[in-house]
């Protein structure tokens, strides 16, 4: 079967495969990461994971830890907190770094744990940013980090793949940032939610790693599980030049597991030539399929802000100009947007300059590495001189912790990738996203402004096919022993797009935790529909729109409908964060939108929640719902998912493989 890059790493980093089957689209599969980082959320995966009952790491060697968001609290509370993590890491061998090092992300680059080919996961949202240097990068969840740090493993469902074809070359002043506000803000209506994005097109080969890097770290904005570019004659030139600077360092750049020649066993001449020779292989097959194709004509992107709080909004410079946005803050930290060519950037329009005085600069690199390079070549200084403040490597404002957060009122502009409203301090002040040249520049003037190049006012060019899946051959799924092959129920239809989480359990029960599992049923749905207690029954399986259980990351979503008796729950599509939720408790979600379109049509217009007495069918092993005499096909259900539901859930699954 023919696979696309994303399809043929995962394959690679499946565990457990059945003999012949070939990794697609929608499959649930057990997956064995290269590596799995935690930053300062190490301090809350550690009592899941000794909660588990698991005294050691399966495998040393895949754990990384780097504290890096809280840096700047230097209180005798987080200090302790860093110390007990960095006692528990070396206690146990895996690799640490620590406060000052840098941002997680950027280590896992600078330091060869991403590498093409492979697959890297880290409990943050970010971790997409991997995929700028051809690395399957994903988020996973604290349960799942607990859980490889004890087994090496997790599951993962691997989501629709939409093909990104890049065409045409950037124009002078425009950098990768522009090229990721313009995809989120021309795209802006979820055409790639829960997906994973391949970067194909000519266009590709006029990006620098830096710019992909940046690319890739905000398809998480835009609303992506992955942002995956591929291998070119420039990705390898740049990890020739970064495997000469790990050997220029000798013993100061070889981590604890290096063989006693000094030679790092991640960023070698070795691996770098068996890269090469595969790099034909490290691609997707001709004619694979993606679910959609986004076109979209580099040539056309400008210099555009995002926001204000949002990134699905944008504007160009010419329009920012013309409402003279004044600012009193601006930001070049973060894991996006503070590398070398950034700084540099930057520099070269500050250089000589001061920055406006009623505007406050905050400059951080995205690691020491950086910074120290930056300094090198004076651009560092350079931003200093113009009145920058600087800040040490690492997280930051751009999470709202420590110096410079936007307080009332106040206007920011930021090359940080979230501008949500309040995540960069006060919920009343209003945060832009910009790259890091139009954000020195808006610094100089003290309003959003850039220099713009005679020339660039071209419209933006994209347009997004959806591909028709040929048919493809049928084969049956193996059921593992205690999953039930065929499950029958009446269905409860809550005809309803984007059901949040708060619909679902309300917030105000959250944090009680004297809440039992009556309790939980007792009020689940109780926003979004009081009928509904009152007409579903215990086995009843419930069906409802797209996005279920978009919202708050709230557990109870899942396990209150669980202890309501809801055999499972079917959807047009889910909330990735929902699914995982659901699926780590042991509560079933099955894609099916053609099954979800058959009863709007019919039940569309009814009250919010319907009792639908014909019964219905779900065969596992062929991977089909029977429903008044029409048949509709979903992905199947993978003997991973089918372990975490027997098991009753992922902790009790971890403690079974411990």
């Amino acid at each position: 079967m023919k696979q696309t890059y994303t399809e043929k790493i995962a394959h690679k980093f499946a565990y457990g495969l059945e003999p012949g089957h070939s990794v697609r689209a929608g499959d649930y599969i057990s997956i064995k990461p290269a590596y799995v980082m935690t930053h300062d959320n190490t301090g809350a995966v550690i009592p899941k994971f000794k909660g588990l009952g698991a005294t050691k790491l399966s495998n040393p060697r895949q754990v990384v830890h780097t504290l890096d968001h809280n840096i700047q609290d230097k209180s005798e509370k987080n200090l302790e907190k860093y110390r007990k993590i960095e006692e528990f890491s070396k206690s146990m061998g895996a690799d640490f770094y620590p406060a000052g090092r840098g941002i997680g992300h950027q280590i896992m680059c600078e330091e060869g744990y991403v590498f093409p080919g492979t697959m890297v996961v880290a409990s943050d949202s970010h971790s997409n940013m991997y995929g700028g240097l051809a690395c399957l990068g994903t988020p996973v969840v604290r349960t799942d980090a607990a859980g490889i740090w004890a087994t090496g493993r997790t599951w993962w469902q691997v989501p629709n793949i939409v093909n990104v074809q890049l065409t045409g070359k950037l124009g002078i002043g425009v950098t990768g940032k522009d090229v990721i506000i313009s995809l989120c803000g021309f795209f802006n209506n979820d055409e790639v939610l829960n997906s994973a994005l391949e970067f194909t097109g000519d266009g590709i080969k006029y990006l620098s790693i830096e710019q992909r890097l940046t690319i890739a770290n905000m398809t998480t904005e835009w609303g992506a599980l992955t942002g995956l570019f591929p291998v070119d004659d420039i990705l390898i030139d740049w990890y020739k030049k970064r495997i000469a600077f790990i050997e220029s360092r000798g013993l100061q750049g070889v981590p604890s597991d290096a063989d006693g020649n000094g030679v790092n066993p991640r960023l070698n001449q070795k691996r770098l030539e068996k890269l090469i020779n595969s790099k034909d292989e490290l691609r997707a097959d001709p004619d694979a399929y993606y679910s959609k194709t986004i076109s979209f004509d580099l040539s056309s992107v400008t210099p555009h802000v995002s926001g204000p709080n949002t990134v699905k909004k944008m504007k160009s410079i010419d329009e920012a100009r013309s409402e003279k946005i004044k600012i009193n803050k601006a930001y070049l930290v973060s894991c996006v947007n503070s590398r070398l060519d950034d700084l540099a950037e930057a520099a070269e329009i500050l250089n000589g300059k001061k920055i406006d005085e009623n505007v406050k600069f905050y400059v951080a690199a995205a690691s020491n590495e950086v910074e120290e390079e930056s300094r090198k070549r004076g651009d560092w200084q350079k931003l200093i001189d113009a009145g920058a403040i600087a800040l040490p490597p690492g997280c930051g404002p751009c999470i709202g912790l420590g110096t410079g957060l936007l307080e009332d009122g106040e206007v920011g502009i930021s090359a940080t990738n979230r501008n949500f409203k309040g995540r960069m301090g006060s919920a009343t002040a209003f945060a832009y996203l910009a790259s890091p040249a139009v954000v020195a520049y808006s610094a100089l003037k003290g309003f959003i402004d850039f220099d713009s190049v005679p020339g660039n006012d071209n419209e933006i060019t994209g347009e997004i096919t959806i591909n028709t899946k040929t048919a493809s051959e049928e084969s049956e799924v193996s059921i593992v022993n205690g999953f039930e092959e065929t499950v029958t129920g009446s269905i409860i239809f809550c005809n309803q797009n984007n059901l949040n989480t708060d619909g679902i359990y309300p917030g105000k029960y959250t944090y009680n935790d004297d809440f039992s599992k009556e309790d939980q049923a007792k009020v689940v749905m109780e926003n979004y529909d009081p009928q509904f207690g009152k007409i579903v029954e215990e086995g009843d399986i419930l069906v409802s729109g797209y996005n279920f259980g978009t919202g708050s990351s709230r557990e109870q979503a899942a396990t209150a409908l669980k202890y309501r008796g809801i055999k499972l729950v079917i959807a047009g599509s889910f909330s990735e964060t929902y699914k995982r939720n659901a699926i780590n408790n042991g509560f079933l979600t099955i894609d099916c939108p053609k099954f979800y379109e058959y009863l709007n049509d019919i039940y569309g217009k009814e009250e919010l929640s319907v009792k639908i007495n014909s019964k219905m069918k779900i065969n596992f092993r062929k991977s089909t719902i029977e429903f008044e005499e029409h048949v509709f096909s979903f992905s199947p259900v993978g003997s991973a998912a089918q372990e975490l539901i027997v098991m009753g859930g992922l902790e009790s699954w971890i403690k079974n493989n411990l």
